[in-house]
């Protein structure tokens, strides 16, 4: 029973206390809502109140003015916020634009690219008067000794080894390697090509070893030739295998030893290797005779 008084009293005493509170607070509703509605009347009425009515005015003006900023401020806020959003949204929208238009213009540089070079091996190709077999580079074999190129071009073309590939810019390699449809070049530049050559200046002549990513070194020119740089080397035709007159490259730099009998010459190489997608193979007269005559049996066998 102690325990339940004491409990009911509590209860009495918070309600008391939360009317306590209370009453201030309505008050003060109170006396806003009437200052608020002698404003109302005055504007409506055009009618002067008295000093209590100046007292409300003072008194509600701050208040007002605060709440008319804190809701200027906050309209602001809201708008602020949605012009960022706004912007944020058009900015990713103009970054995807932009990265399709790059992409766009990677693609238009490379056809434009690639139609200028088939133009240039095209005007090539109809300017020399040997018989060419265009090839395309489907693999390269990037061992230092054996550099090779492999393209899509093999017998069932009439290749056959020992052919010389090149391209407008001068001589590539040579075909050490034949099957049905596919051929392997050995590019001009690896250490283990050699290539009679001439200095097409005054016709001395070297042989032009491959040296890798290095270029060509011309070796066993006598010391009284006259090389220097920017001389065009090009094939000398002896043996055979390179028609003459081929360019194989551009002297970059000549040293005279002390010791020795023979300059050193290096020699840059006309041909881009590391950027070679196509390239021609010289097919020669007899070849293509022998082509036409086994064609020719073929038919008649069928």
């Amino acid at each position: 029973m102690i325990v339940w008084s004491r409990s009911v009293r509590k209860k009495s005493n918070d309600r008391k206390k939360t009317s306590r509170s209370r009453g201030p607070r309505l008050f003060l509703l109170f006396v806003l809502f009437v200052g608020l509605l002698f404003t109302i009347l005055t504007s409506a009425t055009g009618r002067r109140f008295g000093v209590f009515h100046q007292v409300t005015l003072e008194a509600l003006g701050p208040l007002q003015s605060l709440f008319t900023n804190i809701s200027i401020g906050s309209i602001r806020l809201k708008d602020r916020y949605i012009s960022l959003w706004n912007l944020q949204k058009e900015n990713d929208s103009l970054r995807k634009e932009l990265d399709t238009y790059h992409a766009l213009l990677d693609e238009y540089r490379e056809a434009y690219s690639r139609n200028r070079f088939l133009e240039t091996e095209l005007k090539f190709k109809k300017e020399e008067t040997f018989p060419a077999l265009m090839a395309r580079v489907v693999g390269k074999d990037p061992s230092f000794w054996f550099q090779t190129l492999i393209v899509d071009r093999g017998k069932n073309d009439g290749v056959v080894t020992g052919m010389v590939a090149r391209n407008s810019q001068g001589v590539v390699g040579q075909v050490v390697q034949v099957s049905d449809n596919y051929s392997k070049i050995l590019l001009a530049n690896a250490p283990s090509s050699a290539i009679d050559a001439i200095v097409q200046k005054n016709r001395v002549r070297g042989i032009l070893k491959g040296a890798g990513e290095q270029g060509y070194i011309l070796q066993y020119v006598l010391k009284n030739g006259e090389v220097e740089e920017g001389d065009i080397i090009v094939t000398a035709g002896i043996g055979g295998v390179f028609p003459p007159g081929i360019t194989l490259g551009t002297v970059s730099a000549v040293r005279s030893k002390r010791r020795g009998m023979f300059l050193e010459i290096e020699v840059q190489p006309a041909v881009d290797f590391a950027r070679l997608e196509f390239l021609y193979i010289n097919l020669s007269e007899e070849q293509l005779v022998i082509d036409e005559m086994s064609r020719s049996l073929s038919s008649q066998g069928e």
